[in-house]
């Protein structure tokens, strides 16, 4: 038994018994990867020890005050950041409180009233706060950047005397709990203000009430899954469900929801079959911008409410964004919101030719001139910089693969909950050899998003990079069709999945579909047409990827390529040779 002065954190997580009653591995899940990716590293930073764990709280102990209240400073406004997209009833929130006392340490547990007193003053925080007692304010006023509020002396249980508490103030703009004000608009402050959509409760048209629990559950699930995408503020589901059962008017409720576009479908059930129907409506001129119907036997209604919503959300964010640009061709970048530029941005992105991808980098830049702390704009300026350094378009590959590395670090730092980042780090460990690192993040990112199809074809492309093209397949095809308006290059991945597969017919069908074909897809056309045996189309091939790139060698090309497996990369090399466009 040991007894010594030290600070202790105790946490607890808010609503854990209504989360758990509502889904249960999801919440674990969910908790399991916040304590992975946050809470843990935050405390091994801050040289701070886990001494217990309960199933929704924890005690930790630090030698330092002011690392614990770093500590939690850093996890609370982390989780903020986290939760901005999470539906409310939804978000995982803890409450911290911190005490500086004498702790007796026996059996690796603690115990004391030191402990006590940090356990009693955690449940009066905020959820997403931080409460300290006085002796924590004196030792860390002025030596850590937050500032305290004195909430007095409190009677708390178990403690016979009062405790002077205080509450750590934590960076309202952080909170991310309201719809963004368009008052942030004004003037040249034109910072972030995402497409807002509201998905209003699916009609029940059938006349059954035993249906109500799937029409329901599709517009929850609809919810919860547009919720991952960063890149749109979703209205949350106590604010929509208002209207369940009601005739709406639409300006009445897009201006009461504060939406600028709204999700609204119908169920309807005939013996065995079943109809969904769902529109996007563009609420500032009521015009339905996209519609879709869905016919499917009742075989099993579960898998048909995860098929329909899948389809659902990987449209309607690229019918959202198609939208958006519709409005921006009538804009020029000066005019341009950070969001609008960085959409602006993808659009020429996905175009990959050398131009595009420096109009790209000029627009993302703007964006971040308007908004410094835009995560997704971070996120996407690592992945217009990563496309320029994997085709060679830049001047400094090193420098570039630094800029890459900073602006993905940024990212992570202010939202580590978004697919697209870790989608781009994916990327770039492809690009660096570290299949370790890629596996990780390419996993991370189908977790937060599995129905996002850059994630989804990028899925494709790895696993045509490791060798297994058939399964490659199945994925770049699966992205295909979650989004019908795909990128242009999705038909680029496609032809390379198939030459690794050695079906070179399909790899031509597949890159045929480009309307605009460069000096890269022109050699796998030559090598697939020389694998055939077809002489005459393969050097003409041949000759545009010269014509193109007149200082094409095949080493060179091939150390574009990321192939795993040694036998994928003498197979393209050999095709290559078959094709005239080198010797081996």
């Amino acid at each position: 038994m040991e007894r010594r002065l030290a600070a202790v954190l105790a946490a607890d997580m808010a609503g854990y018994s209504r989360l758990m009653e509502i889904d249960e591995p999801g919440t674990l899940a969910r908790l399991r990867t916040h304590r992975i990716e946050l809470i843990d590293p935050a405390i091994n930073k801050n040289q701070g020890k886990i001494i217990k764990t309960t199933g929704d709280g924890m005690l930790v102990e630090f030698q330092s005050v002011a690392d614990a209240v770093k500590c939690a400073v850093e996890v609370q406004e982390r989780m903020r950041r986290r939760n901005s997209d999470v539906p409310e009833d939804r978000r995982i929130e803890f409450r911290i409180g911190i005490n500086l006392g004498d702790i007796i340490f026996d059996d690796n547990d603690i115990f004391g009233d030191g402990v006590n007193v940090a356990a009693r003053i955690e449940g009066l925080a905020e959820i997403g706060g931080v409460a300290v007692t006085a002796a924590v304010y004196d030792q860390v006023s002025d030596r850590v950047d937050v500032a305290f509020e004195d909430l007095g002396e409190k009677t708390l249980k178990n403690i016979s005397r009062p405790v002077q508490v205080y509450r750590v103030v934590l960076d309202a703009a952080d909170s991310g709990g309201g719809r963004p004000s368009e008052a942030g608009l004004s003037g040249d402050s034109r910072s972030v203000v995402k497409p807002s959509i509201a998905v209003l409760p699916f009609a029940n048209m059938s006349g059954d009430p035993e249906q109500e629990f799937f029409v329901d559950g599709l517009t929850e699930d609809i919810l919860t899954e547009l919720s991952r995408r960063h890149e749109l503020f979703v209205i949350s589901r106590n604010s929509s469900f208002v209207y369940k059962g009601q005739s709406v008017n639409i300006p009445e409720v897009a201006k009461s929801l504060g939406a600028q576009y709204l999700v609204e479908g119908s169920v309807r059930k005939a013996g065995n079959r079943i109809r969904i129907t769902v529109q996007l409506i563009d609420t500032a001129n009521d015009s339905h911008i996209w519609a879709e119907k869905y016919d499917r036997d009742l075989d099993d209604i579960f898998e048909i409410q995860d098929e329909v919503t899948s389809a659902i959300v990987a449209t309607l964010p690229g019918r959202v964004e198609a939208s958006q640009r519709d409005q921006l061709a009538r804009k020029t970048p000066a005019n341009m919101a950070a969001y609008e530029c960085v959409l602006a941005a993808k659009v020429l992105h996905h175009r990959s030719n050398k131009s595009d991808n420096a109009e790209a980098t000029e627009l993302v830049d703007r964006a971040l001139e308007l908004d410094p702390d835009y995560a997704h704009a971070h996120a996407w300026r690592a992945c217009i910089l990563g496309q320029a350094w994997g085709y060679g378009w830049c001047e400094d590959i090193d420098a570039t693969i630094v800029e890459v590395e900073a602006e993905l670090a940024k990212a992570l730092f202010l939202d580590d909950n978004d697919a697209d980042t870790h989608r781009i780090l994916a990327a770039c460990a492809v690009l660096a050899d570290d299949l370790t690192k890629m596996r990780y993040h390419q996993e991370r990112a189908l977790a937060l998003n599995p129905n996002y199809d850059l994630v989804v074809v990028q899925q494709g492309e790895l696993l045509n990079w490791l060798g297994n093209a058939e399964e490659a397949i199945e994925w770049i095809r699966k992205a295909m069709r979650l989004n019908p308006h795909h990128p242009e290059r999705f038909w680029s991945h496609l032809g390379k999945a198939h030459f690794t597969g050695r079906q070179y017919a399909e790899a031509i069908e597949a890159f045929m579909h480009l309307s605009a074909t460069d000096h890269t897809h022109h050699a796998f056309l030559a090598a697939s047409y020389a694998w055939l045996g077809d002489a005459t189309a393969a050097k003409a091939h041949a000759d545009r990827t010269r014509e193109l790139d007149p200082a094409f060698s095949i080493d060179t090309f091939l150390s574009t390529l990321h192939y795993h497996e040694a036998a994928d990369l003498e197979h393209c090399r050999e095709g290559l040779v078959k094709a005239g466009l080198g010797s081996s």
